[in-house]
């Protein structure tokens, strides 16, 4: 005896039981449902048992799969109510026009459960009973969009200021390697943060912190040439480069 097709068959037989009875099926872990679907099982069990095929057969769980828009979240619930709710869903949302309720329904409405105790509602009633949870999810969405908004802006305003900054103190690329090229060159070190990277005129330097406090190490390509060398670390170089780094960083 397949146990696992026992339960399924006695968890789609307890929730046909309630809804041809009541019109809803009370919660999985209510004490109504228990009992339910401890006397279905035990009527599915004997006739599983006895050889017997099963009695209860949802058309839904027999017919094809409903075509499902790409987008749809993944329903959840036991393998014969995923079956019966899909369909439920898909000619639910067939009635609604409003593109933006038919996409909330379809990726926030995951339980199965949902879909089969509400399949009876008429359209309207239904729309009305979900209308202030669908109103409170546009208000949080657009509570969202205004907050990364305005964190974008905030973004851009402070990149614009780096620059702004970058600009009056007359830093260029070509300045600071000009810097780098008349400081004095010292023996190759470990390098350790990198400060920024420079190009310009076919070269390439990324600037590196040090282990030492006297000195930063360069990187440095151009064109098929490639050297490494330290140089004396000055204060005002090393700021210039921090803020021209920052100035370019993608926001």
């Amino acid at each position: 005896m397949d146990l696992r097709a026992v339960r399924e068959e006695a968890i789609e037989a307890t929730t046909r039981s309630f809804w041809d009875k009541n019109g809803f099926v009370p919660d999985e872990d209510s004490e109504e449902w228990e009992e339910e679907y401890r006397r279905q099982f035990e009527q599915v069990k004997k006739r599983h048992a006895a050889g017997g095929s099963s009695q209860v057969k949802p058309a839904v769980a027999v017919a094809a799969p409903p075509e499902e828009e790409p987008g749809w979240a993944v329903l959840t619930g036991a393998a014969t109510q995923i079956r019966w709710a899909a369909g439920l869903r898909a000619d639910r949302l067939k009635e609604i026009r409003d593109p933006g309720i038919r996409q909330w329904l379809a990726t926030t409405w995951t339980k199965s459960k949902s879909w089969i105790d509400t399949s009876s509602l008429p359209r309207e009633i239904f729309l009305k009973r979900i209308e202030p949870h669908y109103v409170e999810y546009r208000r949080q969405a657009d509570e969202r969009a205004h907050l990364l908004a305005a964190e974008r802006e905030a973004e851009i305003a402070a990149a614009d200021e780096l620059r702004r900054q970058v600009e009056e103190a007359g830093i260029t690329v070509e300045g600071l390697i000009e810097l780098i090229d008349i400081a004095e060159r010292l023996p190759v070190l470990p390098i350790k943060a990198k400060l920024a990277e420079l190009a310009s005129d076919g070269r390439s330097l990324r600037v590196f912190e040090t282990d030492d406090p006297a000195a930063l190490m360069v990187l440095e390509k151009a064109g098929t040439n490639r050297s490494d060398y330290a140089i004396e670390r000055d204060e005002g170089l090393v700021a210039d480069l921090t803020l021209y780094a920052r100035a370019l960083a993608p926001s």
